[in-house]
């Protein structure tokens, strides 16, 4: 066999010759259109409005604004919200906790059902709420008749706002504790069940420290969902000036009197509010997130 039989290698060059073209792929433009989509769908429903109540409230400028948040309406319900939340925040916070260890630490039959009653308020209307609870306690409602007779006010009075109140926040704190100690488990409580410690004591320094960002982040919910409402409050409160007026409903009847100075004023304050809760609801997220990462 001579050498020109040999079949011959084929060596293919690495390089590509100067008439050889580089693909380039086609710049996509869809990632700009969602993105652009998205800030001006954000623009119109929240940045646009929010940047003119700040305008509309400082229009005659900072001394106007002071002088609008000393006026008796506006001191009288913002107290009257402070209050809704002091009393609304801890009833909910014990029972989320309540709700939390029962649903997370024991299996029972109709779980998913109580489970389902705890998201109610986030599928019933809050003006539905508020009827519902006129309908229990007014004066021709179940128990008003009983309440008339101990002589307790509680439709168009401080405890249907209470009742309003709290029963839209309900869900808040248990929602966030229960994904947490289901994903913690139950080995640590044990282990310190079997060294001796009590209940309490478990709770207080095993329970606890582990639930803590869980517990501050619905607690933040809660609060703003309790200071913030609006629907429940005013089918039960009747909307009466410097009596039953909570800090959202004056901002309503302020705007409706054609003083717009005000409304705003009192809208800047739930729009900080809103703010600070954001706020605090990213450090709680990051918080959790660094958290769970060390622990895997």
């Amino acid at each position: 066999m001579t050498q020109d039989e040999f079949p011959q290698p084929h060596f293919h060059s690495t390089t590509s010759g100067p008439n050889e073209q580089k693909q380039v792929k086609p710049k996509s433009f869809a990632p700009a259109i969602l993105i652009a989509i998205a800030v001006g769908y954000l623009a119109l429903i929240i940045y646009i409005p929010a940047i003119n109540v700040f305008v509309q409230a400082f229009q005659s400028g900072v001394g106007t604004f002071f002088s609008n948040l000393t006026r008796p309406e506006f001191t009288h319900a913002a107290w009257l919200t402070v209050a809704l939340a002091v009393i609304s925040v801890p009833v909910n916070t014990v029972f989320g906790l309540c709700a939390a260890w029962a649903i997370a630490r024991h299996k029972f039959p109709g779980r998913a059902f109580v489970l389902s009653l705890i998201d109610l308020p986030f599928s019933i209307s809050p003006v539905v709420a508020g009827l519902m609870i006129v309908l229990l306690y007014g004066r021709n409602g179940w128990f008003g008749q009983i309440l008339e007779g101990s002589d307790i006010k509680v439709v168009f009075a401080f405890p249907g706002m209470v009742l309003a109140t709290a029963f839209v926040s309900l869900p808040f704190v248990a929602r966030e504790v229960i994904p947490v100690l289901e994903e913690l488990g139950s080995d640590q409580e044990e282990a310190a069940r079997t060294l001796g410690a009590k209940d309490w004591q478990i709770f207080w320094r095993v329970t606890l420290p582990n639930i803590r960002w869980g517990l501050l982040y619905g607690l933040i919910l809660t609060n703003a969902r309790a200071m913030g409402e609006f629907g429940a409050v005013s089918v039960v409160s009747g909307n009466i000036a410097k009596k039953t007026q909570s800090l959202p409903l004056y901002v309503e009847d302020a705007y409706k009197q054609y003083e717009t100075e005000a409304a705003f004023s009192a809208a800047v304050l739930l729009a900080l509010l809103a703010v600070v809760t954001l706020v605090v609801k990213e450090i709680l997220e990051r918080k959790t997130g660094i958290k769970n990462r060390s622990k895997h």
